[in-house]
């Protein structure tokens, strides 16, 4: 039983590692999916959009849905055309941009995975760059290569050249070559890019590190007992609802958060060293509603992945 429960507590450890790693099976396997089932190469002038579309446009779809599956997104914007001040509260102007940037660079996620497994695979590139017209790509591409190149590089993808098949073959291992070099440098610039982005952060945060590691445990059982109490609340009050409705009686009273408390724990949070509250919820808790957020003097410190609820 204790080696269970060790096992259950390392996997929930690595929850974020176990995500991301069944986010790239998912993605490998829609890659080879669009590659043997949908994908068929025009081979004709249309290489290039045809390729391009099925190389960025699921990248484009998984963006989307990064930004849509954030539940930051819907706190940064939910209200914002009937309240700007939402989203650019007094003396945090740049605030909606700096969130805005925590929630787009979590949504790259999927669609650098995409990029990279699509490029690595080499199809989808292989077919988009051999139906180019430039006469500076044509002259990289078809180097010491038949004059054929020239005017029938885009059936490559299908064989129909009126080439050797070797020099063919040669050409088609050519264009998945460099389809892999871009992949393996856009896999290599991704993970460094995502190195200096946490270690920038960790560096500027004013919040030591096993403060850092409380705070994350705290945001996720306090959004786990929220989800939960959402249900029994709601239960609760649709029994009654549905009871005095039946019975034709006057309900009674149903204590529930003020418009102004749902407002106030609704917004992003901000933290304050002179104030640890390790959520919205718990500023609300705390301070009874007492003064507005937008008058509070914050200090925006930027903690990782504590701030995602």
């Amino acid at each position: 039983m204790d080696a269970f429960q060790g096992i259950v507590k390392f996997l929930l450890n690595q929850k974020t590692v176990i995500g991301y790693s069944f986010m790239a099976l998912l993605t490998v396997g829609g890659e080879r999916l669009f590659s043997l089932v949908a994908f068929k190469c025009p081979c004709s002038t249309e290489n290039v959009v045809y390729g391009l579309v099925f190389l960025f446009a699921p990248a484009w779809v998984l963006l989307i849905l990064g930004f849509f599956l954030n539940n930051r997104s819907w706190k940064l914007f939910t209200g914002c055309c009937v309240n700007p001040r939402k989203i650019f509260p007094r003396g945090h102007n740049c605030r909606f941009f700096h969130v805005l940037g925590q929630i787009t660079l979590s949504s790259l996620v999927a669609p650098v995975m995409w990029l990279s497994v699509a490029l690595l695979n080499g199809t989808f590139y292989e077919c988009a760059v051999s139906g180019t017209t430039s006469s500076r790509l044509l002259r990289l591409i078809c180097k010491d290569k038949p004059t054929e190149c020239w005017k029938e590089l885009h059936k490559v993808s299908c064989g129909k050249t009126s080439m050797t098949p070797t020099d063919n073959e040669e050409l088609k291992l050519s264009l998945q070559a460099q389809s892999q070099i871009l992949g393996w440098f856009l896999i290599c610039s991704a993970s460094f890019f995502s190195l200096l982005t946490t270690c920038v952060t960790r560096c500027r945060s004013k919040v030591s590190y096993l403060q850092l590691d409380f705070w994350k445990t705290y945001a996720q059982k306090e959004k786990e007992q929220l989800e939960n109490t959402f249900l029994d609340y709601a239960k609760k009050l649709s029994e009654r609802n549905l009871k005095c409705f039946f019975e034709n009686k006057r309900p009674d009273a149903f204590p529930l958060p003020t418009f102004a408390a749902w407002e106030a724990a609704s917004e992003l949070h901000s933290f304050h060293q002179s104030r640890q509250h390790y959520s919205t919820l718990h500023r609300v808790v705390e301070d009874s509603l007492e003064h507005s957020p937008e008058d509070d003097e914050t200090t925006m410190v930027l903690v990782g992945t504590a701030h995602n609820v």
